[in-house]
């Protein structure tokens, strides 16, 4: 594995054990290996998903500081990211696992079970209805989604998951002032502080952002 990717996690305040970096080559190779079965991620050059998928979900370390201890709900998590790459770098977190494709819950399952993760709950659903449910309202530290709807939308999905003093953390693009805007009306309805941006220079070409909505 090309340990590039790594020089970049001091920075946000990551430090990986040599176990810790093992799992993300396991991690790697079932991506890999499922990609040829599944389309489980576009991304399929093994640099592109050291930047793009593990150096990107980590990068919310920037907003959470350190997750051990801490509970976290990875809404529309895909083949794991962000919530994964989190859960590898801080063993202690509490993290639950959204998904509504069921083949891409056997893959979240396979990692999980090959990577020797302890404390996940994987959850095959969609999001809508999740914050309706009373073993889910109200009940996370953390609610993280990337790439899965526009922030109006999102914040009626995350909202209700985060207990009262949680945090929501959506990863977003280079729209992410204009969503923060229109979700204004829908942040404020439902109970959230107004939303801060933290903008992730990740290359030199875009600048993406942790949206923040307490």
């Amino acid at each position: 594995m090309n340990d590039d990717w790594l020089t970049f996690l001091p920075d946000l305040g990551v430090t990986l054990t040599a176990v810790q970096q093992a799992q993300f080559v396991q991690y790697e190779a079932l991506l890999l290996e499922w990609n040829q079965r599944f389309n489980l991620t576009a991304v399929r050059d093994p640099e592109q998903i050291r930047s793009r998928h593990f150096l990107d979900s980590l990068t919310c370390v920037v907003a959470t500081g350190d997750l051990n201890g801490r509970s976290l709900i990875d809404v529309g998590t895909g083949a794991g990211f962000p919530g994964l790459p989190l859960k590898i770098a801080f063993p202690d977190l509490k993290l639950t696992l959204v998904e509504s494709i069921a083949k891409k819950t056997r893959f979240l399952e396979a990692v999980v079970a090959e990577l020797g993760l302890t404390d996940v709950v994987i959850i095959n659903d969609r999001a809508e209805g999740l914050g309706q449910q009373s073993a889910h309202r109200e009940q996370y530290d953390w609610v993280v989604a990337r790439a899965v709807a526009e922030l109006r939308v999102l914040a009626e999905y995350l909202l209700p998951l985060c207990r009262v003093g949680g945090t929501v953390l959506a990863q977003k693009g280079e729209q992410a002032k204009e969503e923060v805007v229109t979700a204004v009306a829908a942040i404020s309805k439902l109970g959230g502080e107004p939303a801060v941006l933290h903008p992730i220079p990740l290359d030199a070409e875009a600048i993406h952002y942790l949206v923040t909505i307490h």
